[in-house]
């Protein structure tokens, strides 16, 4: 295994950026009153709200299965289970790295190609996407008057005062390296065109196929629902854990979902900082205050990292065993 230097750096970086972000969220808030909030947090509602997660990532295994077996591969659901989670670790310490981390597992497990892997993976992860959009898209339709304030006071002013104060000299050298970086990966995918590179192609097209040869595609979709469901029902759930968010309801919980899921897509390891910051601010469109919208934030997402840092370790003994015993 070869060392890559800029690959660290740029993990590290991307690591530095959430902490910047979280930094920002927190300064000049009460933070010994947000620790109380914490505190004295439900530990009940707390737990339901993790179990919620766990059941989704269950379903999450159960969908990629499907996959496989329409692929002709007959992979365990413990196998994916598993690989599952072991994902989710993953990506707590290199984002994205999870993906190829399952793939990676399955590949131990039941000696499916990584490409192929890959294939269903990204087969699987545009399905969320798409219900992501669909999401979103309701959002604007049924809480327009809530999302619409969020969009021009907090993104479209701020992005546009920063624009604004931007030099001349540094938006056209902005543009300029944008256009070189997307000459320099042109002529790198050119020279990626191998004998190898067409065999990854091959994989990556048998996963993609995955979901055409299903032959029970709405219980996939319903998997792909319940999968959504589950994640909506940990924000409300978690609602309980505090005070002063225990009257929100199912709309707030909605729109939290949808805010939380923007902030995973942002490349930084379990989200942190932007996570935070998002959740904090669709809350804060229902009237709570920033502060103990922050408490909230915080209170989910150290129970998701912690649930996925314990059934990550169960997880990656499974592994490790089961590799033990075939050896």
């Amino acid at each position: 295994m070869t060392f890559d230097f800029r690959s660290v750096l740029k993990y590290i970086f991307l690591f530095l950026i959430g902490i910047g972000i979280l930094y920002l969220a927190f300064k000049g808030q009460d933070l010994d009153r947000i620790w109380r909030e914490i505190k004295n947090a439900d530990v009940l509602w707390i737990l339901l709200s993790a179990a919620s997660i766990w059941l989704a990532h269950v379903l999450r295994a159960m969908r990629w299965r499907m996959l496989y077996q329409s692929i002709n591969y007959n992979v365990g659901f413990w196998h994916t289970y598993h690989a599952v989670i072991i994902g989710y670790l993953a990506n707590l310490a290199l984002p994205r790295f999870g993906e190829i981390g399952r793939c990676s597992v399955i590949f131990k497990t039941d000696k499916v190609p990584v490409f192929s892997s890959i294939g269903t993976v990204i087969t699987e992860r545009l399905f969320d996407v798409f219900v992501l959009l669909i999401l979103a898209l309701l959002l604007l339709v049924f809480q327009y008057h809530l999302v619409s304030d969020f969009l021009y006071n907090t993104i479209y002013l701020n992005l546009a005062n920063k624009i604004q104060a931007l030099n001349l000299y540094w938006l056209v050298g902005l543009i300029v390296f944008v256009l070189v970086l997307g000459a320099r990966l042109i002529i790198f995918l050119r020279k990626r065109l191998s004998k190898k590179f067409l065999r990854i192609l091959v994989g990556l097209k048998q996963g993609f196929q995955s979901y055409k040869s299903l032959k029970r595609k709405p219980l996939f979709m319903l998997y792909t629902s319940g999968i959504w469901f589950f994640y909506w029902l940990s924000m409300y759930l978690a609602f309980s854990a505090i005070q002063i968010t225990s009257g929100l309801g199912l709309n707030a919980a909605f729109t939290a979902l949808i805010f939380s899921s923007f902030a995973m897509v942002a490349p930084v390891q379990g989200g942190i900082g932007v996570f935070h910051w998002m959740v904090a601010q669709a809350l804060v469109l229902y009237l709570i205050p920033f502060k103990d919208a922050l408490a909230y934030a915080t209170i989910i997402h150290s129970s998701q990292i912690l649930l996925t840092l314990m059934l990550g370790a169960l997880s990656l003994l499974f592994v490790l065993a089961n590799k033990s015993a075939v050896k």
